[in-house]
């Protein structure tokens, strides 16, 4: 499907991270960011911006957990582009000092994405705001919607509607749950309840839909969209950006320099951490569960592959 208007946000290395506390080598970071800047890829994700501390340290949970801004350029100087993708990062609230931020016109970063549940859209919203008034693009992930009760959805859309430094508002499929007609049905109440945001979508693989629930966003209007490379994300994994650029066919993407990034760098991965979709995220995603559990049954190397006893654990909570 061509559409102009859409763009492609890479989360490899954000999303990615997730398995293994962000602890990627500058080599495979450089290989992400040459592979999103030779096919076209309109924003590169490379990590979350936390504050650090003794709970949260650079050795425990690696450096692009932090995203200082040397490190960043490390990685936008090994590779010299012609139009290279903008740069985001990720705010976790309760997990983020903006004092330490740049302003836009000093960093390499322009874009900052706030992940927040409902209950901490005031919190979530001022992250927003503050990422503005520094310069930067701005989106609001609102965080497990799947689970949300709709009057309190509906009042935080409503909020972020009134909110002029929120530039995009994601519908995020965080628990890999939803199915295409309820893609459909929450979009709709997105853009009752919040007209004037545009919209982005963030898709999980837990029942193998993260692909047909992102070309349903597309079909119905959604135009930032979010992938990874091999599908590389927490648990099941996101949407496949290769699958997704093929399915586009907007000739500003070239999506052979993403199949490159897969056989020298991501297939040599996958033997070192798993990810993408099985029986046990699979249950987890049907039953609208957050995958931790999924993912602490899928290390325990005794019984990682007993579906059934997951099943029965799982729905006798």
């Amino acid at each position: 499907m061509y559409r102009e208007e859409i763009k492609v946000l890479d989360c490899t290395v954000r999303d990615g991270g997730l398995i293994n506390n962000y602890h990627f080598t500058d080599d495979f970071v450089k290989a992400v960011y040459r592979a999103t800047c030779d096919s076209g890829i309109d924003i590169m994700e490379i990590g979350k911006k936390l504050c650090v501390s003794e709970e949260y340290t650079r050795e425990k949970y690696g450096k692009w957990n932090f995203c200082d801004e040397d490190d960043i350029k490390s990685i936008v100087d090994s590779y010299e582009c012609e139009k290279p993708p903008m740069l985001a990062v990720m705010y976790d609230v309760d997990r983020v000092d903006v004092s330490a931020l740049l302003p836009a016109e000093q960093s390499v970063v322009g874009m900052v994405r706030t992940a927040c549940y409902v209950a901490d859209i005031d919190k979530g919203l001022d992250l927003v705001k503050r990422s503005k008034d520094l310069g930067y693009q701005t989106t609001i992930n609102i965080m497990a919607c799947s689970a949300a009760i709709e009057t309190e959805l509906i009042e935080t859309l409503q909020q972020i509607d009134k909110a002029d430094e929120v530039d995009y508002l994601y519908l995020v499929d965080s628990f890999g749950a939803f199915y295409s007609e309820q893609i459909t049905s929450y979009l709709q109440l997105y853009k009752k309840h919040a007209p004037s945001k545009a919209l982005g979508f963030h898709a999980h693989n837990n029942q193998q839909l993260a692909f047909s629930n992102t070309q349903q966003v597309i079909i119905d209007g959604v135009n930032l969209l979010d992938a990874t490379i091999n599908g590389i994300g927490r648990g099941a994994g996101n949407c496949n950006l290769e699958l997704l650029l093929n399915f586009l066919k907007n000739p500003k993407f070239d999506v052979r320099p993403i199949y490159k990034a897969i056989q020298e760098s991501l297939v040599p991965l996958r033997q070192e951490i798993e990810w993408g979709f099985n029986d046990i995220y699979g249950i987890s995603g049907h039953l609208n569960q957050h995958p931790r559990d999924a993912m602490k049954h899928r290390a325990n190397p005794e019984i990682r592959d007993n579906c059934y006893d997951f099943l029965l654990d799982a729905t006798n909570d």
